[in-house]
């Protein structure tokens, strides 16, 4: 059971299940939801950060009793209730439809961040994404699926930029009586409990619910009195930086998460694995069939025939890697209980061919896996190459991982603006249908000034939230009178406005652009065809060569010669991605090929009508068809670093000078750029079909339930 809200007594019968709403997510991403809790009250709303449970706490019992005569907040009210109703309690689904009756139980889908809401931030960047996108897909689709993951109390940092430029971390503990989550209780009321040996010792956990539709993701939490303080801290942060935390959190996650959702009465049909970090979930699995009899070797098989692992990393330095010495002290009473070796315990995580030093969470969710998917086609050719070593008598070709690309899930990251126009022109049914490229062909009628009166509007409502920030951050005194150009106050709504916004890293470039620094200055302050460049994303906390990147953005912002038209915005999270992936006019990727695993931030992008300029890398190597977008450099790598640099920089130059910047300046009487239109219509009709949750979503169901597909996919 559920922990009841203590918000039933200030709200009127009749307005009753405004409390059902606020706790289900499902509000995020459907406009009418949102509009009934902005005429709730509009300045908590937004002072709030959009989030209705802190909304209704603050709202005075006087103004709840006036909305429960108020005829026209009613209607909405009644209206919001009844789709809800439909939508998230109704038996009638996409999945009843396709395949009653094929799934025993739910699908497990384990994630170490979900990124759902920013009212709830307990995530750090597109892993995050995409974990709360699927499971927003999955309700509205009616799959069976339930999220595992952790209750981080203070959440990722919030990041600030010190007057020296650089990186600051700041965490700030959730307030969980203002968060859209209840804690999970057993039937006489108390807290969940289950119990994870580690090392030496034992770890209580007890469980949080977050509801998204028809959806439920539980969140493990260890802040718990039966716990050390050590162990109390566990769930504490995300990604930490101290290996032997980070192993804790992973067998914690992994087989707590199977714990908790035993107490909870669940048998899942299917277990997801997204990214290595979960993979001891299969262990934990491997300890339940063997308790039930089954030799060692035939529990592995029936554990790995039901669990499918999907990789996000495309580069070994990016894998979960942690000292065998270190996972023994964890393993040794897992490898007692299932009546093996301890080395052989160890060897489902090590690298044919090793010494046996390290443990790889990889290759443990590989080997506990019967499917293996890469995140875009690239990818699946790079995971091939990876992971040759563990399939080394089939050739490369024939390494049994496919690929599944993401997606995004488009009522979340559409815009208002765009939105009606979709409705429009595509009908209003188009969410419905949004994965169907026939569908499509209709953004072609939309006429060129409607489109553009669009555009113009989402670059504004940017324009206008940067110098919000910018005031906030002055009146506070959180910037100097010398950072004010760099953080955002002098762009300017009509210029072309490109973006750079994502998670800063090295193999990212973010400072590619800047690598001919007069050449740039001389694109951005052309007097008759301006170029504003916005920045944003955040390092982490233990990556110093990325913080120097973010510095070195930040100071190159912070030149007068730029005129302001360069800016950085600190804090990156889901509220400021909507503003950037709505307003901005251009979309700069830059990774070093086969680097980039997907990157769904463009994505998000391309449904609001923004054009990618992109290396092909990722899914925009699927995407790119010579007239939707533009290509940066080459598609074979160049043999080093430095020429690659050298020509990315050479060709993105040179994009914008003969390419984006007169097309986009290039307007009729009315100030209409046809051509831009044009280009952005072909955008819209091409990817937005293919790059959604909807589409991801049908594949991974198909290839989860159906051999043939699994046949194909190898």
């Amino acid at each position: 059971m559920v922990q009841l809200g203590d918000l039933s007594w200030k709200i009127p019968g009749r307005i009753a299940r405004l409390e059902e709403l606020a706790y289900n997510l499902w509000w995020s991403w459907h406009p009418e939801a949102r509009e009934l809790f902005r005429n709730l009250n509009y300045v908590l709303w937004r002072v709030g950060g959009h989030n209705p449970v802190k909304q209704l706490r603050e709202t005075a019992p006087e103004r709840l009793q006036q909305l429960a005569a108020d005829e026209v907040f009613l209607a909405l009210y009644d209206a919001v209730t009844a789709r809800f109703d439909v939508e998230v309690l109704a038996e009638k689904t996409w999945f009843e439809a396709q395949y009653a009756g094929m799934l025993k139980g739910p699908i497990a889908y384990f994630s170490m961040e979900f990124a759902i809401h920013s009212s709830l931030p307990i995530y750090a960047g597109g892993l995050g994404i995409l974990a709360g996108d699927t499971c927003k897909e999955a309700s509205d689709l009616g799959v069976p699926f339930v999220g595992v993951g952790f209750m981080y109390p203070q959440g990722y940092f919030r990041q600030h930029i010190s007057a020296a430029g650089t990186q600051e971390e700041i965490y700030r503990q959730i307030d969980f009586d203002e968060a859209p989550i209840k804690r999970v209780l057993t039937r006489d009321g108390k807290k969940l409990l289950a119990k994870v040996p580690l090392g030496k010792s034992t770890v209580s956990l007890a469980a949080w619910v977050v509801k998204v539709g028809r959806v439920e993701v539980y969140l493990l939490d260890t802040n718990l009195p039966e716990n050390s303080v050590q162990h109390r801290q566990l769930s504490a942060r995300l990604y930490v930086a101290d290996p032997e935390v980070r192993l804790q959190q992973e067998i914690v996650l992994g087989m707590g998460g199977v714990r908790v959702l035993r107490a909870l009465g669940l048998h899942p049909a299917v277990w997801h694995a997204n990214e290595g970090h979960t993979a001891f979930m299969t262990l934990e699995r491997i300890k339940e069939e063997v308790e039930a009899g089954l030799p060692f070797r035939e529990a592995v098989q029936k554990v790995r025939s039901s669990t499918i692992f999907t990789t996000h990393t495309p580069v070994p330095a990016g894998q979960d890697i942690f000292e065998a010495d270190l996972v023994s002290g964890y393993l040794s009473e897992y490898s007692r209980l299932l009546g093996v070796d301890l080395k052989e315990c160890l060897k489902l995580g090590q690298m044919p061919g090793s010494d046996g030093r390290l443990f790889n969470m990889a290759a443990l969710a590989f080997r506990m896996s019967e499917q293996h998917y890469g995140v875009s086609r690239i990818h699946e050719g790079v995971s091939r190459r990876m992971w040759h070593v563990l399939w080394p008598d089939v050739p490369e070709d024939a390494v049994p991982i496919g690929h599944i690309t993401n997606g995004i899930h488009a009522p979340s990251w559409v815009a208002s603006e765009m939105r009606e126009l979709y409705e429009k022109y595509l009908g209003m049914d188009w969410l419905e249908r949004h994965d169907d490229p026939a569908l499509w062909e209709k953004v072609m009628d939309i006429p060129d000034a409607e489109l553009w009166d669009a555009r113009r509007i989402l670059r504004h409502k940017l324009i206008n939230g940067v110098d919000e920030l910018a005031q906030r951050a002055w009146a506070t005194n959180d910037v100097e009178a010398n950072q004010l150009a760099a953080v955002g106050a002098l762009l300017h709504p009509e210029v072309l406005t490109i973006g750079f916004v994502r998670r800063f890293a090295e193999y990212k470039r973010p400072t590619l652009i800047f690598r001919d620094v007069e050449r740039l200055k001389r694109i951005v302050r052309d007097p008759f065809r301006p170029v504003q460049f916005v920045f944003a994303g955040k390092s982490h906390p233990a990556d110093f060569a990325s913080k120097e990147l973010v510095s070195r953005v930040f100071g190159m912002a912070m030149d007068r010669e730029f005129m302001g038209r360069v800016a950085f915005l600190e804090d990156y999270d889901m509220h400021m991605a909507h503003y950037l992936t709505h307003g901005v006019d251009v979309w700069l990727n830059t990774p070093r090929r086969t680097n980039e695993a997907c990157g769904t931030s463009g994505m998000k992008a391309v449904l609001n009508g923004v054009l990618h300029l992109s290396v092909l890398d990722g899914w925009w190597d699927e995407g790119y068809n010579g007239s939707n977008g533009w290509a940066i450099g080459e598609v074979v790598k160049p043999p080093t670093n430095e020429e690659e640099d050298r020509a990315d920089a050479e060709s993105m130059y040179r994009i914008l000078e003969r390419d984006v910047v007169p097309l986009f300046y290039m307007r009729d009487r009315q100030g209409i750029p046809h051509g831009w239109v044009r280009m952005m219509k072909e955008s819209i009709r091409t990817l937005a079909p293919k790059f959604n949750t909807r589409r991801m979503m049908r594949e991974y169901i198909e290839c989860s339930l159906t051999p043939v597909c699994r046949a194909a996919k190898r």
